[in-house]
């Protein structure tokens, strides 16, 4: 009788490949920004007291985390195989609206409310668009209503801020619990949430389909349309989060705030390693690129390094992280082509 088969879709395991993930490229990229923001700030690392030392990196996080809340569904949104730039703008209207609302009387709870309502309805009508009209690139109908939105903010306010709000507001953007800021505590929540969400759902796999084959999925029975539309409003709803934050943290709000967002919270995906393609990457990569490009920013500023030079640097990082796959698969054929012709 033949000898039975059987048929196995698990991989063996490869310490090789677990330590050539991106992820552990990120951690040494993570670790060498610590080492040369320490050479180039003495105030950066304070060595004889070690505890103040880490209080001051984790004070820090407060600089840059606001926008790292966006970073979180915009993964989703890129592992889908698309794009989403209206977020800059989605910011500054749902900022703007919720102070407006609340200096005309509206009590801050509910003008807080109302900025999250702002922003998610923001991300709703960009999918809702998407969906109907397939023809339209994603590219195209962020970078309209990207436009529009911050228009609406600008009719609203002209070149007008409006602040004043209550104290207890600082707490988001400022106060502590226990030795970690808030703001902290919240995104470390949010993408562990996202996370499980990702790799531990359908919903997180059905991404990574459509992301890989679209036409597939949809022929596939994957709710395709409704997983954009919950994708791009989720998006909404993060910039209505990143609102409240970044106005706690200002003390008011004008139509030109969260200029620019978009670029850095997708540069924080792409090196993150999320495949700009689609179908690839994972939240860990994510969250380590916010830390990494958060405390890069935060350690040339204390140098008082331009903007600029600073978008050059995180260019540079970013060509740096589309390179390294390429250059990965370039090595390991030419090593196939080398044993073939042994």
């Amino acid at each position: 009788m033949p000898e039975a088969r059987t048929i196995s879709a698990d991989k063996p395991f490869s310490w090789k490949a677990f330590f050539l993930q991106w992820e552990w490229m990120l951690l040494v990229l993570f670790i060498l920004v610590q080492v040369a923001n320490s050479q180039l700030s003495s105030y950066y690392f304070n060595f004889d007291k070690p505890g103040d030392s880490a209080m001051k990196l984790i004070d820090a996080t407060m600089t840059f985390l606001d926008k790292a809340f966006i970073a979180l569904p915009m993964a989703f949104v890129i592992i889908m195989g698309e794009i989403d730039i209206s977020v800059g703008s989605t910011v500054a209207l749902s900022a703007v609206l919720m102070g407006v609302s609340n200096k005309a009387g509206l009590p801050m709870p509910a003008a807080m409310c109302l900025c999250l309502a702002v922003g998610t309805g923001c991300g709703l009508l960009n999918g809702v668009i998407l969906t109907r009209f397939k023809e339209l690139a994603p590219m195209i109908v962020t970078l309209s209503t990207m436009i529009i939105y911050r228009g609406i903010a600008l009719i609203i306010l002209e070149d007008q801020s409006v602040g004043k709000f209550p104290l207890w507001f600082e707490f988001l953007g400022w106060e502590y619990v226990g030795p970690s800021p808030f703001m902290l505590l919240a995104f470390l929540v949010c993408a562990l949430i996202y996370g499980v969400v990702l790799h531990k759902t359908t919903f997180g796999r059905q991404l990574y389909a459509i992301g890989s084959n679209r036409t597939a999925s949809y022929f596939s029975g994957v709710p395709v349309d409704r997983i954009r539309i919950a994708v791009y409003t989720l998006i909404g709803l993060m910039s209505g989060v990143t609102a409240l934050f970044l106005t706690s943290r200002m003390g008011s709000t004008r139509p030109n705030v969260a200029q620019g967002y978009e670029l850095d919270v997708i540069a924080m995906v792409v090196l993150g390693g999320v495949s700009t393609s689609g179908g690839k990457g994972r939240m860990i990569g994510v969250a380590i690129s916010v830390f990494t490009v958060g405390y890069l920013r935060y350690g040339l500023g204390l140098r008082n390094v331009s903007a600029q030079v600073l978008m050059i640097i995180v260019g540079l990082l970013l060509i740096f992280a589309v390179m390294v796959p390429n250059l990965r698969q370039m090595a390991a054929e030419w090593m196939a082509n080398r044993k073939r012709a042994v």
